[in-house]
C-alpha cells in the first residue's frame, strides 16, 4: 500500500474535525448541553470517541469552537450574499446583514446559542480557537468596511465593542423569562450605527414605535 502524502492526511484530519464540529451543532441544538455525550457526538460524526480528545480538552472546548464556526459560516454567508453591496453604501449594508445574521442564529437556533453563552460565562471562559479566530477576523472586515470613509474608526479598537453589543443582544434575545423583542434590539443597533432599517434583512412589520423617525 502507497502511503498517503502529507497534504491528503491534513485533509483528512480537516474533514474529520469538520464533522465533530457539526455533529456538536446538531446534537446539542435537538438535546442541549447535559444530554449530549462526547460518544454521542463521535458516533454522529461517524468518528472514533478518542478523536474528539485529539482536537479538544473537553465538550465546553469543542462546543464553542462548533458554535463559532456556525457562527463564521452564517456570517461569511450573509456577507456575501448576491447582490453584493458596492459604491459608498456598500460598508453599512455589510453591517446590516452582519447584526441580523447573529441575532437570527438567535432566533433558529435558540438552545444552542443559549448554552454558548452560558458556556462563556462559565469558569471556563472564552475559548479562542481556530474558528473563532475566522470569526474575529470577519467581524473586524466588516468594522473596517462600515468605517473606511471614517478616520476616527480603528477596527482594532472598535470590533471589540461591536462583538460586545452583538453577545449582549444575543444574550437578551435569550434570557429565559425576560427575553427582548430581536427587532428592537436590531433598531438599537442600527440607531447607534447610523444604519437605515431598509438595509439588511429587514424584518416583517416594520420598525419598533418610537424608532427610526
Amino acid at each position: 500500500m502507497v502511503p498517503r502524502s502529507p497534504s491528503v492526511n491534513e485533509e483528512l484530519r480537516r474533514r474529520s474535525r469538520e464533522r465533530l464540529l457539526q455533529a456538536t451543532v446538531e446534537l446539542v441544538g435537538e438535546r442541549g448541553y447535559e444530554a449530549t455525550t462526547l460518544g454521542d457526538i463521535a458516533d454522529r460524526a461517524g468518528a472514533a470517541r478518542g478523536l474528539i480528545s485529539y482536537y479538544f480538552p473537553g465538550k465546553r472546548q469543542l462546543l464553542q469552537s462548533a458554535v463559532h464556526r456556525l457562527m463564521f459560516r452564517t456570517l461569511r454567508e450573509a456577507l456575501e450574499r448576491e447582490p453584493r453591496p458596492t459604491g459608498a453604501d456598500a460598508g453599512r449594508e455589510l453591517l446590516a446583514r452582519a447584526i441580523d445574521a447573529i441575532l437570527g442564529l438567535a432566533l433558529e437556533h435558540p438552545l444552542l446559542m443559549r448554552t454558548h453563552m452560558a458556556g462563556i460565562l462559565s469558569n471556563e471562559g472564552f475559548v479562542q480557537g481556530p474558528e473563532q479566530q475566522q470569526l474575529a477576523e470577519l467581524l473586524r472586515e466588516t468594522v473596517a468596511r462600515h468605517g473606511a470613509d471614517d478616520p476616527d474608526v480603528d477596527p482594532d479598537r472598535d470590533y471589540p465593542l461591536l462583538r460586545a453589543l452583538l453577545m449582549g443582544a444575543v444574550f437578551a434575545v435569550l434570557l429565559p423569562g425576560a427575553p427582548m423583542a430581536a427587532a428592537r434590539l436590531r433598531a438599537e443597533l442600527f440607531q447607534r450605527y447610523g444604519l437605515d432599517w431598509e438595509l439588511g434583512v429587514p424584518p416583517d412589520g416594520g420598525p419598533p414605535d418610537g424608532t427610526f423617525l
